[in-house]
Parts: structure tokens; sequence; C-alpha cells
């Protein structure tokens, strides 16, 4: 497996660091938490679709394109990284958003990411819940070539062959940072969605012989979804790596019980798993996305699923941007 083959520009502050929460891990009282900061990665705030476009616009450069479009979701943690990356590139760039939520408040159209995507010099456009939104998006890209421009299409999450790539390379990094702590871990859990980070991450810890399991907590899909399209981008990842047909079903494990009333809607236990990390550990996490997997992760610890002692990684996939756009979910006054 030879990562360096492929094109990539560096935008992220990486290795990113391998942290333990004492403090967490004492109030959960069964297994050792640690945490895999990639909230911490730099750009535009940080966040795990950083590592994913340094190999996205890597390509966009090589197709000597001069306009990025995404799509992604109101609040979209990828869109404000996207948006970020291009400016820092000198491309332009064009997001699509989708309604997923219904919310109509300015908080939260206007607010957090959104704001970021703006202030980052992006041009948006809105659609309907349900939209096609890969559908127009190469309607946009038509208009923009129209223009003479040329545009590069990047998946919703960044979450393609090319864009897991930056989570093969987390595992690796996530490997190197275990032996050099002396560190068995157990297992890693992380929030997944649109399954590019569980899919790399998945091939990049096979490839390598680890042994880490890697456990998605979904934001999202029922488990079953959820777990055939992780296994399809993984296999087609470890495709494009060489190593094609090494990712099996049995390397996909996600849970689906702390998704809450939906997508975009924060569940009591997501308020509360934001709240103990940011109280025990001074941590922000994010109500889509890191929120729930913390959720989920609490909830497991205390059930016993865990046995004691055990190393648990939580990988934090950023987004405490998103916070802006949901006051109203937090009873502060």
């Amino acid at each position: 497996m030879d990562l360096d083959r492929f094109p990539r520009v560096r935008l992220g502050h990486l290795p990113t660091p391998l942290e333990h929460l004492p403090n967490l891990s004492r109030e959960l009282g069964g297994p050792q938490i640690w945490i895999k900061r990639d909230d911490c990665t730099g750009l535009a705030t940080g966040g795990n679709k950083t590592r994913k476009l340094e190999f996205l616009m890597a390509e966009a450069q090589e197709l000597n394109a001069d306009v990025v479009l995404t799509c992604g979701a109101t609040q979209s943690n990828h869109a404000r990284q996207t948006a970020a990356a291009a400016a820092r590139l000198g491309m332009k760039c064009h997001i699509l958003l989708e309604d997923r939520t219904g919310k109509t408040d300015t908080e939260y159209t206007q607010n957090g990411n959104v704001l970021l995507d703006l202030l980052y010099g992006a041009t948006l456009e809105r659609h309907s819940q349900g939209a096609d939104m890969n559908g127009l998006m190469a309607q946009a890209a038509e208009r923009f070539g129209a223009d003479g421009l040329t545009p590069y299409t990047i998946p919703g999450g960044g979450s393609n062959p090319t864009g897991a790539l930056g989570y093969v390379n987390a595992g690796v990094e996530l490997l190197e940072q275990s032996i050099e702590l002396g560190l068995k871990i157990d297992q890693v859990v992380h929030a997944t969605g649109s399954t590019g980070t569980q899919a790399g991450l998945v091939a990049g810890l096979v490839a390598t012989d680890s042994n880490i399991p890697v456990y998605g907590i979904s934001v999202r899909a029922e488990q079953a979804v959820q777990e055939q399209n992780v296994l399809s981008l993984a296999e087609n990842t470890a495709k494009k790596l060489g190593c094609a047909g090494i990712v099996q079903p049995q390397h996909i494990s996600v849970n689906s019980d702390y998704v809450g009333p939906g997508y975009g809607f924060p569940a009591e236990d997501t308020i509360a798993a934001i709240e103990l990390f940011a109280r025990l550990e001074g941590i922000l996490l994010d109500p889509v996305y890191s929120g729930k997997a913390a959720a989920g992760l609490i909830d497991l610890s205390r059930r016993g699923h865990y046995p004691k002692g055990q190393n648990i990684v939580f990988l934090h996939t950023g987004g405490a941007v998103a916070l802006f756009g949901y006051p109203d979910s937090f009873a502060y006054s």
C-alpha cells in the first residue's frame, strides 16, 4: 500500500493528537477513553473532511479545475471545509445546500457553517429535502462549464475512493501513534454518515494488518443500509489502493441506535454527551455527528459493553461550529 503515488495537497495540521481522557474515563468507570483529535486538522476550524480534501483538491488541480462544487445539509461541515480549501488554493467554490430539517430560524439558516461558507467566498444555492443533489450538481457544473470555467465535482462528505484515501492515511497515522505509545487499541468509535471516514479507516487498518476494529455510530441511516454503503466504499477504496478483496463484511460494524429524531436533530442523549465532554474534558462536540457518536460511546460504556480496562479511541470528526446553529437545543438562558 503506497499512498505517496496519489496526488495530495497538504491542507491539514497532521498528525492530529491522540490523547487520553482521564476525567471521562473515571466518570464512565469502565474502558479507558482516548480521543483522536481530528477536530484539530486546522483548516477552517478543523474536522475530518480536511483529510479527504487533501486528495480531492489535488485531483482537482491535476484536472486544471478552477471551480469546485459540492453539496451537503444546511449546516454541512464538509461544505465549510471545501470552501476554505478552495479559497486557499485560489479556486472558486459553489455549494448546494439541502434542507434536511425544515428549520427556518436564522441561527440555523445563516449562522454556524453557513456564515463561514460565505466568509470563505463560496456561492450557495438552496434546495428542499429529497432533491436530487447529484443531478443538481451536474446541472450546476454544466452552467459553470458554459461560462468557460473548468468544474470539479465533489460528492457529499467527500466520500468517494479518492476522498477516503484521507482516512486510509489516518488509519496508518493512528497505528503509528499507538505503537509509539505502546497502546493496544481495542476499538475505534466514530460518527458515520456519508461513509468515507469509516470506509477509509477500515481499508487502511485492514491493509496494515492492525487488527483494530472500527465501530461506526450512524447519524442517519439504518444499520443494514449503512453497513452496506460503508462496505461498498471500503471495497472500492481498497481496490484503488491495489488491495482488492481485503475488505470483508465482518470488518464493517455500525450501530444505528443513537440517530434520535433524525439527521440534523440532536436527541436528549446527544446534548447530554456534548455537555459531558465539555464539562469534564473541555472538548466541544457537535450536535449532528460527534455528539451522537459520543452518546453511543457513553451509553455503551455505562452498560458494560466494553470490559473494564479496554482502550477505546473516540475519533473526533469536528463540527463544533454547528453548535452556533442550534442554540435552542440547549436549555441555557
